[in-house]
């Protein structure tokens, strides 16, 4: 079984990418974030043709996660339990669905913007109603995992220079200590490093030449709880769908399980 996370940056920018993606790529299970659409404009006929059934929690803007599967989509939960809102608004940054024998979160971890602005506030308020929400299938002895676009480069190795990012959200012990709190949880970072590449990133910044550059962050993560990771027979990220016109800032991350 395949399952993979992507933040696609727009699925209307990105459809005729994310469709040939699915088809050469074999993913059973694809968790999605950054739809930037509302669930109604959600290409989910389009994605029916191919075989898969979408759950989507979106509403336009810059939020927005579906869980598209061609395994089955059962018990499927909208929002996250205990989300504490940002300016009065709850995102839609957390979608959870039964695919088969695994569940899932599909989750979009809130920006952060800076470290002394209320957002940042609102992300480690946010990862902590994660973690309670979460506590119970992490424990349990269903296959599970959280995947997602977490804005938090989980150790130093993940960022290409430390010193660009001091000072700076993404990187700060705050937000390393509550992905502490996630593994304490019973989850485990099921993609190990290295990988293909010394610096397996998941995004490179538009600007600047960053991904030629390979100036990037790994902070699209996986984090699956015991009979998840015992289940990895193979984990990746996809850098060649980082490349050329009209591509996503953020890059694919593949796991394969045996069941």
């Amino acid at each position: 079984m395949r399952i993979a996370t992507w933040n696609v940056n727009s699925i209307t920018a990105r459809l005729p990418r994310l469709l040939a993606w699915l088809e050469s790529s074999g993913t059973d299970v694809l968790c999605l974030q950054e739809a930037k659409t509302t669930a109604e404009q959600f290409p989910t006929a389009e994605l029916r043709e191919l075989g898969y059934e979408t759950a989507v929690h979106a509403t336009g803007r810059w939020n927005g996660v579906a869980v598209i599967s061609r395994t089955g989509l059962e018990d499927v939960v909208r929002g996250l339990p205990g989300d504490p809102g940002y300016d009065g608004v709850e995102e839609p940054r957390a979608i959870s669905a039964t695919c088969g024998p695994v569940r899932v979160w599909s989750v979009y971890v809130p920006n952060g913007r800076e470290v002394e602005h209320p957002h940042y506030v609102y992300k480690l308020q946010w990862l902590e109603a994660l973690r309670a929400a979460i506590a119970g299938d992490a424990t349990g002895s269903r296959p599970f995992a959280v995947l997602g676009d977490y804005n938090i480069a989980p150790t130093d190795d993940d960022v290409y220079d430390t010193a660009v990012f001091e000072g700076s959200t993404h990187v700060t012990p705050a937000e390393r200590a509550a992905l502490t709190t996630l593994r304490e949880a019973g989850l485990t970072d099921v993609v190990p490093r290295p990988l293909k590449y010394d610096h397996p990133y998941t995004y490179w910044d538009y600007r600047q030449l960053c991904f030629p550059k390979n100036r990037g962050m790994r902070i699209d993560l996986v984090y699956g709880n015991e009979p998840f990771a015992k289940a990895v027979s193979d984990a990746y990220v996809d850098r060649e769908e980082r490349k050329g016109k009209g591509a996503s800032d953020h890059a694919p991350v593949v796991v394969d399980i045996s069941l």
